[in-house]
């Protein structure tokens, strides 16, 4: 079967400005797919060429093996979400909402609004109007539209953006039941813990840019073989450790770079020199401290061609 996302090569500019460059992207079935980025990295205009509703300027992009831009209405079937905030009409009730949202979807999505609403708990509010939803009601209620279409694939725009503690709360453990439920996700979204917890694949992306894409486990794997050293003379274990790998002061002790075995041999060494270690712990770079890594060198990457040219 194809793959629920195939993107080779988009590229979208504004005038000077290349807002997508040669973007790649797979996402699989059952993938809860991390699209990642600051503002202004070209993830919403990489979602919007997803869905076809603006055409690339180079590249092509298919949903289960159908491109929008060539097959129009027919590649979106299976396929729901939204792109930045979902929109309603204030003045009438969530239930009115969803089924004008129904109407127009067809397919017995009608059928589908009271399912939709228990599954995003909405049930008991459905009735009052959604001019008096809380932000994340209203986002909860953007995710009931989706499900009117029976979709396979679920495409979420920053779905937690402006959602306090609780709200994000729910709406992760909404998106986490979906998956379960067997439905492919690409959550777009800058919020590091949020795609820590949910997503299994990511693609990182910087000055439009696909930075890295892959599995979740696997970069930050990559990450390994960093240790917090901590000793009773952290003078002369630095002088020690610095013969067996990298080593920088850190508050409270020191930062050992280095693999398995060299860690075993500076944990000899120190010994030998009666140096006593009161901790050696493996340590793993966070998702949020690789994303810095590599996007903060992507943007000024950026800013330093935009200057030379």
């Amino acid at each position: 079967m194809a793959a629920p996302i195939e993107a080779r090569g988009l590229v979208k500019r504004y005038g000077e400005i290349t807002a997508v460059d040669h973007v790649d992207l797979t996402v699989g079935a059952g993938d809860v797919y991390g699209y990642l980025g600051p503002n202004g990295a070209g993830k919403t205009t990489s979602l919007r060429m997803l869905l076809g509703l603006i055409r690339p300027d180079e590249g092509s992009a298919k949903l289960f093996g159908r491109d929008p831009l060539l097959e129009g209405v027919a590649a979106l079937d299976g396929v729901a979400g939204f792109v930045e905030a979902p929109r309603f009409y204030p003045y009438l009730s969530g239930r009115r909402n969803l089924e004008l949202v129904a109407a127009l979807d067809g397919d017995g999505a009608a059928g589908r609004i009271d399912e939709a609403l228990d599954t995003v708990d909405l049930a008991a509010r459905a009735k009052d109007k959604v001019g008096g939803y809380s932000h994340g009601m209203r986002q909860r209620l953007g995710i009931a539209g989706a499900l009117l279409r029976a979709p396979r694939l679920l495409l979420l725009d920053e779905p937690t953006t402006g959602l306090d503690p609780a709200g994000m709360r729910d709406m992760r453990l909404l998106i986490r039941r979906l998956a379960d439920q067997g439905i492919t996700v690409l959550l777009s979204s800058h919020l590091m813990a949020e795609v820590e917890d949910l997503c299994d694949r990511v693609a990182i992306i910087g000055s439009g840019r696909v930075l890295y894409e892959g599995a979740l486990d696997e970069l930050i794997a990559s990450a390994a073989g960093r240790y917090e050293l901590r000793t009773t003379d952290d003078v002369y274990a630095a002088e020690i450790a610095s013969r067996h790998g990298e080593v920088v002061e850190t508050p409270g002790g020191l930062s050992f770079e280095g693999d398995a075995r060299a860690a075993a041999d500076l944990s000899v060494a120190l010994g030998v020199a009666g140096v006593g270690i009161t901790a050696l712990i493996p340590r793993t770079a966070s998702l949020e401290e690789l994303f810095f890594s590599m996007t903060e060198g992507s943007s000024m990457n950026g800013r330093a061609k935009a200057v030379v040219s």
